[in-house]
């Protein structure tokens, strides 16, 4: 039993500080967003079904009030909608609008993956 707790506090001083980061996306939004009313639409319903939302689940803001506590931006969102990914709660990357369903999944899984945080699929 001693040799398990030895094991696993060696495991846990050795291991990479970004397994236990908490990565989010947060989704910057305001009223009367149009791209925004078609990637709740289109995305997020799904969203929290696949390996990007368990990654990075969704966290929504609304640009017009403060950001929620814990969360540093590098500059304020300005453009909706504007995704952030946040690994905890410290900005690492951001992308500026929506280009469509196909193009989303493809941009946020790269960077998740550039980031670190996803393994990249095998190409066949």
């Amino acid at each position: 039993m001693k040799f398990l707790k030895v094991l696993a506090l060696s495991l846990f001083l050795v291991a990479p500080a970004a397994a236990f980061a908490e990565v989010r996306l947060l989704m910057g939004e305001q009223a009367g967003c149009a791209w925004c009313a078609r990637w709740h639409k289109e995305i997020g319903p799904i969203y929290p079904k696949t390996e990007v939302g368990r990654v990075a689940p969704l966290w929504v803001a609304d640009i017009r009030q403060p950001m929620p506590d814990g969360v540093t931006l590098k500059r304020p969102i300005t453009f909706t909608p504007t995704f952030v990914l946040l690994d905890d709660g410290n900005e690492v990357l951001r992308l500026e609008g929506y280009p469509g369903e196909d193009f989303f999944w493809g941009l946020i899984e790269s960077a998740l993956t550039n980031q670190g945080y996803m393994e990249a699929e095998p190409k066949s």
